[in-house]
């Protein structure tokens, strides 16, 4: 018998060896999770610095404490556990709880391992994942299903991230901050979501950068804020795609400073699903981008294309939302800039006004942009490039890009906000309240007169419903529970609405 070589009994061991060590890591070693880098927000919170969101300043290094909850486990227990400046990462598991964070600098980290999402399912029983009041708050890596009420919800808080989540059919929003100052969106995919996808709320110096947003009402809502970039989002097959618009009735009267650009606005022509009476249940289906009411919004470098009513409509209130009373909120849409936009196929299959209108026109086709109302000092770099009509008084543009506006974020973190008692009301009104209930103006939940005129002379009466709601009115949903908030913030609440005056 012929013997081998010992060149080939050398290099049959290292193959067996090889494959020993494939065979022990594959069944018998550890994921290697611990891998997953510290985010870089988490070393400080200072984003307006660059450029490129992803690669921060640092100015601080990470020194807080790692938390880690597994499946089966709680992220509520380990927020309670957490301190300011502490990291909780979440790994791969289906967690139905609602998460309320209320301490400052708190940063939670979804762990995705081969593809597997922490998840975070509401079964339609629970009402909001995650919902924040601290300041410094980074919410990112998760998958977020079956919410009644509000997918990621902010209440006041300021100098807020959130980053690469999944979230789906969470209810009235999917990431709604409120009353915020100094916030980054980006890198979200949202679907499903029966009013605004990314609501920004009440809320100044917001960038909302690199988000998918479909199958929604609205995909992407500035109301009532000031100082917002929209940028490099794809919004398609929405009812409205993105939204620029003063909703009546809420403390904070005005949008302006609103930079849209760089979007892919594409086949917005989804049905409205939208609560019947509320703001975005009168979008009409096949709207690209809606401004109404809103100041010094420039339209840059964006594709806008195959939304069957209008690529661009610019509306004052008295035309876009008829039925509201306001005396303090001025309904026109002023200072409106176009610049260079690619519009294509817009306008196939006009609805309501807009089809009445262009039929006065002998056309039976909808514009690319179409401006109706109030409103001045508007321009537009080329009017010849673009199917319009009611543009008669726009000038010509006095800027050819926003180049030099990299963010709308702010150098550095602003401070948290220093609240007396005497202002606690009105924090906690703003901040919670009043993204569901203005004044004359349906929302989510009834207007507030009529809680005024429910509870009239009773603020405990208030208190207890803000503890323990009870669905009273079928033709509005159950407002979540509010029961943590203090007794004291509870109590000033109630005295304020019933004090505030229209």
């Amino acid at each position: 018998m012929k013997k081998k070589s010992p060149f080939i009994k050398i290099i049959s061991s290292i193959l067996l060896i090889g494959i020993g060590v494939f065979i022990g890591k594959s069944f018998f070693g550890q994921k290697n999770v611990e891998t997953v880098p510290i985010p870089s927000t988490i070393k400080y919170r200072n984003i307006g610095l660059t450029n490129d969101t992803t690669q921060v300043a640092s100015a601080e290094e990470f020194t807080g404490k790692i938390i880690e909850v597994k499946k089966g486990s709680s992220i509520q227990n380990a927020v309670k556990e957490a301190s300011p400046g502490d990291l909780i990462r979440v790994y791969p598991g289906t967690y139905s709880e609602n998460v309320y964070i209320d301490k400052d600098n708190i940063s939670l980290q979804g762990v995705i391992i081969n593809g597997d999402w922490p998840t975070l399912d509401g079964k339609k029983e629970i009402n909001d994942a995650f919902l924040y009041s601290g300041n410094g708050i980074l919410i990112e890596n998760f998958k977020i299903i079956n919410y009644k009420g509000n997918g990621i919800m902010g209440q006041a808080g300021n100098n807020f991230i959130i980053r690469n989540n999944w979230i789906i059919d969470t209810g009235v929003y999917g990431i709604f901050p409120q009353y915020g100052k100094n916030g980054l969106v980006e890198h979200n995919v949202l679907s499903k979501i029966a009013d605004a996808a990314i609501y920004i709320g009440m809320c100044d110096n917001v960038d909302v950068l690199h988000n998918e947003v479909f199958d929604n009402v609205a995909g992407i809502e500035i109301e009532n804020s000031r100082h917002c970039l929209v940028e490099n989002n794809y919004a398609h097959n929405n009812t409205g795609g993105l939204l620029a618009f003063v909703t009546p009735g809420l403390p904070i009267k005005t949008t302006f400073d609103v930079i849209l650009r760089n979007n892919f606005v594409v086949n917005n022509n989804h049905e409205n699903f939208g609560a019947p009476g509320s703001t975005v249940s009168g979008i009409p289906s096949g709207t690209g981008i809606l401004i109404m009411a809103a100041d010094d919004v420039i339209v840059e470098n964006n594709i806008i294309t195959g939304n069957n009513n209008t690529g661009i409509t610019i509306v004052d209130l008295a035309t876009g939302a008829p039925k509201a009373n306001d005396p303090n909120s001025e309904g026109n849409p002023d200072r409106v800039v176009i610049l260079d936009n690619i519009m294509f196929d817009n306008g196939n299959n006009p609805t309501g006004e807009i089809k009445a209108i262009m039929l006065t026109q002998m056309d039976t086709k909808g514009p690319d942009i179409f401006a109706y109302g109030g409103g001045t000092g508007s321009s537009i770099r080329d009017k010849n490039r673009y199917r319009t009509f009611g543009l008669e008084n726009y000038g010509m543009a006095q800027i050819t890009d926003t180049k030099d506006i990299p963010t709308m974020m702010t150098p550095s973190p602003v401070p948290p906000r220093s609240v007396s008692f005497e202002e606690l009301g009105e924090l906690t009104y703003y901040g919670v309240c009043a993204g569901c209930h203005a004044f004359g103006t349906r929302l989510i939940g009834p207007p507030t007169e009529i809680l005024q005129a429910i509870h009239q002379n009773n603020p405990q009466g208030i208190v207890d419903y803000i503890t323990a709601p009870k669905n009273l009115r079928e033709d509005y949903p159950e407002m979540p529970p509010q029961n943590y908030l203090s007794e004291e913030a509870k109590m000033a609440v109630a005295e304020y609405i019933l004090a505030l005056k229209h």
